[in-house]
């Protein structure tokens, strides 16, 4: 069987007039929201520094430039150009990425992986409660008494209860609203142009050089500048649901509303010096009307409301990936809609909601979160480059390009980190903490998920056939179920794990009129659902191979229902009861699941280290939801066996008998 393709998603793909409004409104929130707090931000590096002999013009002229190429480089050439072509059957992501490259022989390519998506998750904790609060603390400069935190701590919690209803409602607003965003964005740059013609120089380079060159302190200029990028991964994340010529085509008129307003809040600083260096000044407040200020405000506090909005929809696709790609223990996940891609996970969700109103709390307004903001997503940029430069080689380009390439974008990137760095304890430390605490936790579940599968002891199923088919005939055995359904973690159709085994022959031997084997494979193609199937004995034993893409939530019962829908309607199974009773009346036969449950053993002969992993990754597995329920098994019956795992890395001793002259 072969993929279909989604026609949803073929036609949104296309470059169309309602495709591009659709890309606007979903996929630029993040970084369409940073002109909230990058000009503030670069204007406080050079409050701080009291001018270091600068003209505030050339200061201002310099900062921009940064910000110029900045979203040049780092977001129209490496993701726009470069990383939207990376593409797992149309999705795009750090996780899509490690599936498509993850076939190379250098297995350690996991690890940049698990830290990128970690640093992507945490930059998704800070980045609502930093857009919310730059928003909203614009009423402070209609009134400065405003209570901003209780207002955010409101906003921040009501988006985060409204995601277990989805955004299908709410969602088809929001393409005209961030078209209406961006247009204001440009019409206010646009309109403070003519403020200072000299600020159109900082597309020349050269001032962004030089400002890095010769400033004192320029790590935290570049600090502040990196802001302006942040949104940079989540575009490349949501490469799935737009497609890369939407996305692209509609970067171009996203970039030039940016360019245009940082232009204009540029020019504005210039030709009001003692207003823009006043404590607490927004410049992007300031250059507003007064009379527009307050639809100003509500414009800017709805934006940030659909970039979080974004950024959580793309926390729950990590989660859902890392649970397919086995980096994270399998969660309960709910689909609030229909809308493809659109799903909810309560325990991410209340987890994000925490770290968000303790990043309000603990940070309490948009200049002290600047501080925490922007290191972890520098994490995340290094490591899709890494990724992205094996994904070239492994795609056949020349290997001097990909070093270019890498050696280009890890020095730009490495800048952005190092810079970043400087605001470590000033905020920094609670990004690269929750960053920290995901990504160990993904690595510890992948490494004690390959020692389990390492010490799992497969069996032939030629060796057992006869066996099984005898136990079928024997009236002596109760019989056990009409269908009895294993899940097996082998990769071949005729081989089974040893426990397995163990269940159907020795222990409670298990009788019924057909045995199934379900293997269920998570594949590196995102929307793949079909299955293979293996007649082992005819009429008595079917292997069924489901092969599942990352994206897709299972139900392997309602798969397995559809693949003996077929059977009996090829002629190759009869279904109806073997009891007498139930047989004349024509009802089928009933079906029993049977899970095989691995406890990690105490007797095992293992390394402290591997011991240590295994008892963490046993008390991980306490969070995860019962395998019935993430398989799709939930409304069937169901019996798990507990089974110990054995493992020994090395011989123990083996007790000796004492021999007695007289005597046994």
């Amino acid at each position: 069987m072969t993929d279909k393709p989604d026609l949803k998603t073929t036609a949104i793909h296309k470059v169309t007039l309602t495709a591009l409004l659709v890309t606007v409104g979903i996929v630029f929130g993040d970084i369409g929201t940073s002109p909230l707090y990058v000009m503030k931000a670069i204007m406080g590096v050079h409050s701080g520094e009291g001018g270091n002999g600068w003209s505030l013009e050339d200061y201002v002229v310099g900062a921009v430039s940064c910000v110029i190429w900045t979203l040049t480089l780092q977001t129209t050439v490496k993701y726009v150009i470069v990383a939207l072509r990376a593409d797992n059957k149309g999705e795009g992501g750090i996780l899509a990425l490690c599936s498509l490259v993850k076939r190379l022989p250098r297995k350690w390519l996991f690890i940049p992986a698990a830290v990128g998506a970690s640093a992507l998750i945490a930059d998704g904790v800070i980045t609502p409660a930093m857009t919310v609060t730059s928003a909203v603390e614009g009423l402070r400069d209609l009134s400065p008494s405003a209570p901003v935190l209780p207002i955010v701590l409101v906003i921040i919690v009501a988006i985060f209860l409204i995601q277990q209803l989805g955004t299908k409602a709410i969602g088809k607003f929001f393409g005209p609203f961030m078209l209406a965003w961006f247009l204001m964005l440009g019409v206010l740059g646009a309109l403070h142009l003519g403020d200072c013609l000299s600020v159109l120089r900082a597309f020349n380079p050269w001032y962004a050089v030089k400002l890095l060159v010769d400033y004192p302190g320029w790590f935290l200029i570049l600090g502040a500048v990196f802001l302006c990028t942040t949104g940079a991964e989540a575009l490349y994340s949501d490469l799935g649901h737009c497609g890369r010529m939407n996305i692209t085509y509609s970067w171009m008129f996203v970039k030039l509303m940016l360019i245009v307003n940082y232009l204009g809040q540029g020019a504005w600083i210039i030709s009001h010096p003692d207003m823009a260096m006043a404590s607490g000044v927004n410049p992007f407040y300031a250059v507003m009307p007064r009379w527009f200020l307050p639809a100003g405000i509500l414009m800017s506090t709805g934006a940030a409301i659909i970039a979080s909005q974004a950024l959580l929809s793309g926390s729950f696709t990590i989660f859902s990936e890392a649970m397919s790609l086995d980096f994270w223990p399998r969660l309960r996940i709910k689909y609030p809609s229909t809308l493809k891609g659109q799903l909810y996970i309560p325990l991410v969700n209340t987890f994000l909601l925490v770290g968000c109103v303790l990043t309000v709390l603990i940070f309490r307004s948009s200049g002290h979160m600047e501080a925490a903001y922007g290191l972890a997503i520098t994490v995340t940029m290094l490591m899709t480059t890494v990724l992205l430069a094996f994904y070239l080689h492994m795609k056949g380009v020349k290997l001097w390009i990909v070093g270019l390439f890498a050696v280009a974008f890890v020095m730009i990137e490495g800048a952005f980190f190092v810079a970043n760095m400087f605001k470590f304890i000033h905020g920094g430390w609670f990004t690269l903490l929750i960053a920290g605490l995901i990504g160990s936790i993904m690595l510890l579940w992948r490494r004690a998920s390959e020692i389990r599968s390492h010490y799992i002891t497969y069996n032939k199923f030629s060796d057992y056939t006869d066996i099984i088919s005898d136990i079928k005939s024997d009236g002596e055995i109760p019989k056990y179920a009409s269908n009895v359904v294993y899940l097996s973690r082998s990769r071949r159709a005729d081989e089974v794990e040893s426990k397995l085994v163990y269940s159907i022959i020795n222990k409670q031997p298990k009788r019924a009129d057909h045995y199934w084997i379900i293997r269920v494979e998570f594949t590196d193609s995102p929307d793949t659902l079909e299955y293979e199937r293996t007649v082992l004995i005819p009429g008595t034993l079917i292997s069924l191979n489901m092969r599942i893409g990352f994206r897709i939530q299972p139900q392997v019962s309602v798969y397995l229902r559809q693949a003996v829908e077929d059977m009996v309607s090829e002629g190759l199974l009869d279904l109806t009861s073997d009891y007498p009773s139930l047989r004349r009346h024509g009802i089928a036969g009933d079906f029993r699941f049977i899970i095989i449950h691995r406890v990690f053993s105490p007797s095992s002969q293992c390394s402290p280290r591997d011991r240590m992993l295994m008892n963490l990754h046993a008390m991980l597995r306490k969070m995860e939801m019962k395998t019935e329920d993430a398989f799709g098994l939930d409304t069937s019956s169901v019996k798990v066996e507990n089974v110990p795992l054995i493992i020994n890395n090395r011989t123990g001793r083996r007790i000796e008998r004492i021999k007695r002259k007289c005597g046994l």
